[in-house]
C-alpha cells in the first residue's frame, strides 16, 4: 500500500492533483480543503490510501494521517466506499464526524450529498466507539458507554424509558468505548422492532 507521498505538485485540479515524485506523477483525489492549500510548485506531503480495483487503482490523499485513519475507518462501514467516504470528509472535518458520530447526530451526517436517513444511521450504529479523536496527553477519563448507547436509541426513535430498561438488560455494569457498538447491536436486538 502506498501510504504517504512527498514531491512536487505538478497539477491541482477540481478534485485531484498530480504530485510528481522523482519523475513520476501521481494523481491523488481530495478534498476541497486539502486541494486550495496546494500550489504548482510547491512541495508537498499527502498521507494517502490506495483503493484496488479490477480495472483501476486509485490514491486519495489527505494532509493529516488522521483524516486518512478516518477516511479508511468510514470505509468499514457497509454501504460507504471511498467517494462516499471523500464526500464526507469534505462536508466535515474528522472532528466533527466524531462529534455528530458521539452525539448520534443523524442531521450532521444527512448533510453529506448520498447520506440518506438509512445510512446515517448505519454509520451511527457501525461507527459507535470505532471513530474517535487521537489521544492527547492529559486527556480526561470517559464515562460509562451505556449513557451513549442510549443516547443512540434515542436518536434512532426509541423511547427514553425503554432504551434504558434494555442498556440495563444487555449491560449490566459500566462499559467502555470500544464495548459501545456492541452494546448498541445487542439493545437493539433486545428492543425488536418496537418504538415509542
Amino acid at each position: 500500500m502506498i501510504a504517504q507521498l512527498t514531491g512536487t505538485v505538478a497539477h491541482v485540479g477540481a478534485s485531484a492533483a498530480v504530485l510528481d515524485v522523482s519523475g513520476v506523477g501521481y494523481r491523488v483525489l481530495s478534498t476541497p480543503a486539502v486541494l486550495a492549500d496546494l500550489r504548482t510548485g510547491q512541495h508537498a506531503t499527502l498521507h494517502t490510501h490506495l483503493v484496488v480495483r479490477e480495472e483501476s487503482l486509485t490514491l486519495y490523499g489527505f494532509a493529516a494521517a488522521s483524516e486518512r485513519d478516518t477516511f479508511e475507518t468510514l470505509q468499514s462501514v457497509q454501504g460507504v466506499g471511498p467517494k462516499l467516504a471523500l464526500a464526507m470528509l469534505a462536508v466535515h472535518s474528522p472532528e466533527a464526524l466524531v462529534t455528530a458520530v458521539q452525539a448520534a447526530d443523524r442531521k450532521a451526517l444527512e448533510k453529506v450529498p448520498g447520506i440518506g436517513a438509512k445510512v446515517a444511521a448505519r454509520l451511527l450504529l457501525e461507527l459507535g466507539g470505532r471513530l474517535s479523536l487521537p489521544e492527547q496527553d492529559g486527556s480526561a477519563p470517559r464515562g460509562d458507554g451505556r449513557d451513549q448507547v442510549v443516547e443512540a436509541l434515542v436518536g434512532l426513535g426509541y423511547n427514553a424509558k425503554a432504551a434504558q430498561a434494555a442498556v440495563e438488560r444487555v449491560a449490566s455494569s459500566p462499559i467502555q468505548d470500544p464495548e459501545v457498538a456492541d452494546t448498541l447491536r445487542a439493545a437493539l436486538k433486545a428492543l425488536g422492532g418496537s418504538r415509542g
